[in-house]
C-alpha cells in the first residue's frame, strides 16, 4: 500500500528549517535566490539585509529587542521583474509567513472595500496553516502506525458482540498468540499492497454547517465568517459510516489521528508568535493609492484614507484576530509600484517614513531574458520541454531559438506596454501552440526548435505592430 505522503529527507529539512535560517547570511541568501531570479542585484540585496537583521534582532537583550523595528521596503519597478517573486522566494527560504495583497481592494474605513486589518488576519490564517502542517510532519510516524492498527482492526474483526482478543479477558493465551501472529502477517501483507482492492467501512466525523447565512456589509466580511465558524463550532458533530477501499481509508485515518495528537492551543500560539516575529506582508501597487491632489484634481480622499489606515499596522498596532492579538510592530512590510504616473515622494509623509529602504528594480533587456529563459532551476524552457515530455514530445531548443525569442520579447516590450517577463510566456505559448494542440496525437517523436522556425512563426505578428498588441 501505498504511503498518503512520502516519506524523505525532505521532513528532516523541514523540521530543521529555523535552524537553517539562523546559519543563512545575506551573501548567502543573495545566493538562493539567484537561482530563481535573474537581475536585480540591489532588490535582493535589500531583502537579504533585511533578513538577517532579524535573526540579529533576536541576539540583543530583551530590552533593546523590542526597540529594533524591522527596516520597511518600498520596490520601484514595473511589473513583470521580479518585485513579488523576491519577496515570495524571500519567505520561502526563511520559513515565514507570507501574503501578497494588493492595496487597490482596500478603501479607508466607511467605503466600500475590504479592511485594511484583514491583512493581518489572513496571514494569521496562513501562519496556523505552516504551523500546523510542520506539526503533522512531527506526528506522521506515530500517526501511520495508529492509522495501521485501527485498519487492522477492521480487517481482523472480532466475533459478533466480542471486543478485539487483546482486549477480551476471556480469550485465553494461546488465542492471543494465535491473534498477534494473524496480525503481524496482515500488516505485512498491507504494506505490500495485498489488499488495496479490499473495501473497509470506517467511521467518518463531519462538522454540521449552520443552516444560517450571515448577511455582512461591505467592509465586515471578516466579522460575517467569524460568526459562522463560531455557529459552526457550536454543532454537533455528527459521524456516518462509509465503505471506501483499503489506501482511501489509511489516508483518512492517518488525518484523523495525526489530528488528535496534535496540541490545537500550541499550534495557534506558536502560528501567532510567527507572524509577530517572522511575517512578512507583501503590498503590490502601492502607487495606485497615492491620491490625485498632485495632478490639479483635489485630495482624494479614498486614496490618502488607506495610507493613513495602513499607517498603524506598518508603524506598529495591535490587531484583534480569531486567534488572539497580535502585534504588528515586527512585521515586515514590502511594498512595491510601478509609478508610472506618480511618484514615491506623492505619498503621504508619513507613510513614506515608514519604508526607508527604497529600491528601484531596472527593466529587463534581451540579455536578461536570455537568461531567465535557461538559468533558473525552473527556467522557462525547462519547463515547457517537461510539459511535452509527458506526451512523449521531446523538444529541444536551439541556442539562435532561444536568442530570437529573447529578441522578439524585448521589441514587443519596446512597442507596446512593457510587461517585462510575463511577455516570455505570452511568445512561448504562441510559438508552440500548434505541438502543444497537436502533442497528445502524436507517437513518440523528437522536434527541434530553431531561430528560423521562430522567425517564421512569429515574424508577421512582430512586424505587424497592430496585431502585437492584440496577439502578444
Amino acid at each position: 500500500m501505498e504511503h498518503p505522503i512520502n516519506t524523505d529527507d525532505a521532513d528532516e529539512r523541514e523540521l530543521n528549517r529555523k535552524k537553517f535560517t539562523a546559519s543563512l547570511t545575506p551573501r548567502q541568501v543573495v545566493e538562493a535566490l539567484e537561482k530563481f531570479i535573474v537581475g536585480q542585484e540591489k532588490a535582493k540585496r535589500a531583502v537579504a539585509i533585511a533578513l538577517r537583521n532579524r535573526w540579529r534582532r533576536q541576539q540583543l537583550p530583551d530590552g533593546m529587542r523590542d526597540e529594533a523595528a524591522p527596516k520597511n521596503i518600498l520596490m520601484i519597478g514595473p511589473t513583470g521583474v521580479g518585485k513579488t517573486e523576491i519577496a515570495r522566494r524571500l519567505a520561502k527560504l526563511a520559513n515565514s509567513p507570507f501574503i501578497k495583497v494588493e492595496a487597490s481592494k482596500y478603501t479607508e474605513v466607511g467605503y466600500v472595500g475590504r479592511d485594511v486589518e484583514s491583512m493581518v488576519r489572513d496571514l494569521v490564517e496562513i501562519s496556523k496553516t505552516l504551523v500546523k502542517e510542520e506539526k503533522e510532519v512531527e506526528v506522521r510516524a506515530m500517526a501511520r502506525e495508529l492509522a495501521e492498527e485501527r485498519i487492522l482492526d477492521l480487517l481482523l474483526p472480532p466475533p459478533p458482540g466480542r471486543p478485539q482478543p487483546k482486549d477480551d479477558p476471556n480469550m485465553d493465551d494461546l488465542g492471543r498468540e494465535q491473534h498477534a501472529k494473524s496480525r503481524v502477517k496482515f500488516s505485512q501483507l498491507l504494506r505490500e499492497g495485498k489488499f488495496d482492492e479490499r473495501e473497509v467501512e470506517i467511521e467518518i466525523s463531519e462538522k454540521m454547517a449552520p443552516m444560517v447565512d450571515v448577511m455582512s456589509g461591505p467592509g465586515m466580511e471578516d466579522m460575517g465568517n467569524n460568526i459562522k465558524d463560531m455557529l459552526s463550532s457550536m454543532m454537533p458533530k455528527r459521524t456516518k459510516l462509509k465503505k471506501v477501499k483499503v489506501p482511501a481509508a489509511y489516508r483518512i485515518l492517518c488525518r484523523e489521528e495525526a489530528e488528535k495528537l496534535i496540541d490545537e492551543e500550541k499550534v495557534t500560539e506558536e502560528a501567532l508568535d510567527r507572524v509577530e516575529q517572522n511575517g512578512i506582508i507583501f503590498i503590490d501597487e502601492i502607487d495606485k493609492i497615492v491620491g490625485r491632489s498632485s495632478q490639479g484634481s483635489g485630495p482624494d480622499v479614498s486614496r490618502e484614507g488607506v495610507q493613513r489606515d495602513l499607517l498603524p499596522i506598518v508603524e506598529g498596532s495591535s490587531i484583534n484576530t480569531k486567534y488572539g492579538i497580535v502585534k504588528t510592530d515586527h512585521i515586515l512590510f514590502i511594498s512595491a509600484g510601478a509609478f508610472h504616473s506618480s511618484k514615491p515622494s506623492d505619498l503621504i509623509p508619513e507613510f513614506q517614513g515608514r519604508f526607508p529602504i527604497r529600491v528601484e528594480l531596472e527593466s529587463l533587456t534581451k540579455e536578461d531574458f536570455i537568461r531567465i529563459l535557461t538559468e533558473p532551476k525552473n527556467a522557462l524552457v525547462k519547463q515547457y520541454i517537461a510539459l511535452l515530455k509527458s506526451e512523449n514530445v521531446n523538444i529541444t531548443f536551439t541556442e539562435d531559438a532561444i536568442h530570437e525569442i529573447a529578441e522578439m520579447s524585448a521589441t514587443v516590450n519596446q512597442r507596446t506596454e512593457n510587461i517585462g517577463a510575463r511577455r516570455l510566456q505570452t511568445i512561448m505559448e504562441k510559438l508552440l501552440e500548434d505541438i502543444s494542440f497537436d502533442a497528445s496525437e502524436m507517437e513518440e517523436t523528437d522536434i527541434t526548435i530553431d531561430g528560423a522556425h521562430v522567425r517564421d512563426k512569429l515574424k508577421d505578428i512582430i512586424q505587424n505592430e497592430d496585431l502585437s498588441r492584440f496577439i502578444l
